[in-house]
């Protein structure tokens, strides 16, 4: 056999080795990304398959190959970074109250389950560096890397950008927070990614010159394609929350036909075989 046609088997064996190493959720991941640029944030680390908010359901979306995983960072009463997306715990614990109200081993007493208790039944409120442990570990055993988003709630920049660096997480993952946030983290890490919100196309101006950032959350009801394409001429990204009675295969495509860089979902794998599909 010819050099060349060596070389084309030893090829298709690596490509068919390595499909073989990768799970069903990780093969329909690489499927989509290998014909589509729109990439996917995983809402609360939603999967459907665990409670939000989660290790447990952090690791399942982690499988799905999502590009990033957002969770919601909160500081408990001893200043320990957590993540649950409620200000009190009432909704997906079994506690109640303000969660700032509580210790974290006050907070790790409680259960993260409500709603799935037969099948979690022990899963706790994870913290911020739980989690990014979690996926630094990931992203050192795969190709395709996961990062975050981070949606800070009651959190401030120091000790955020500090675990943050401390697992290699910084440079690419996102930050979404209100513009005063924005502000003071663009002062202790000019390079971070922030994101503020764009509700209205003539706050775009203001909110680049104030923040500098790397991407606008467009809010969904507000997208149009003259929109994007202003955003885009700026080298700014756009990313948009596509939730609730939004999640659905229209919303999908129409995203991907206006040139949106970032979707965020609640039903991942509703993403891909939409595109898969079609």
């Amino acid at each position: 056999m010819k050099k060349n046609n060596w070389l084309m088997v030893l090829a298709l064996a690596s490509i068919m080795s390595c499909q073989r190493s990768k799970s069903p959720n990780q093969i329909e991941a690489w499927n989509y990304k290998s014909h589509h640029k729109l990439k996917i944030s995983a809402h609360r680390g939603n999967s459907g398959l665990a409670p939000e908010n989660t290790l447990a359901t952090f690791r399942k979306t982690l499988d799905m190959g999502v590009d990033f995983i957002e969770i919601d960072v909160r500081t408990s009463k001893d200043n320990q970074l957590v993540i649950l997306h409620d200000g009190t715990l009432n909704r997906t614990t079994n506690g109640s109250g303000p969660i700032s109200n509580l210790t974290l081993a006050e907070i790790k007493q409680l259960k993260a389950n409500k709603g799935w208790e037969a099948q979690y039944p022990d899963e706790r409120i994870p913290t911020l560096e739980e989690t990014l442990q979690l996926v630094a570990h990931w992203n050192k055993q795969k190709n395709t890397k996961t990062y975050i988003y981070v949606d800070c709630k009651q959190v401030e920049p120091k000790p955020l950008l500090k675990l943050m660096k401390q697992y290699h997480l910084d440079k690419e993952s996102i930050y979404y927070g209100n513009d005063d946030f924005l502000d003071k983290l663009k002062t202790e890490d000019p390079l971070s990614k922030r994101m503020p919100s764009l509700n209205k196309a003539d706050e775009m101006e203001t909110k680049i010159k104030r923040l500098a950032p790397y991407a606008f959350d467009v809010n969904w009801l507000r997208m149009n394609a003259q929109l994007v394409k202003d955003i885009h001429e700026k080298n700014i990204r756009v990313y948009t929350d596509v939730l609730g009675p939004l999640d659905q295969a229209s919303n999908y495509k129409k995203a991907k036909e206006l040139g949106v860089d970032l979707i965020q979902t609640d039903h991942v794998k509703s993403v891909y075989r939409y595109f898969l599909g079609n």
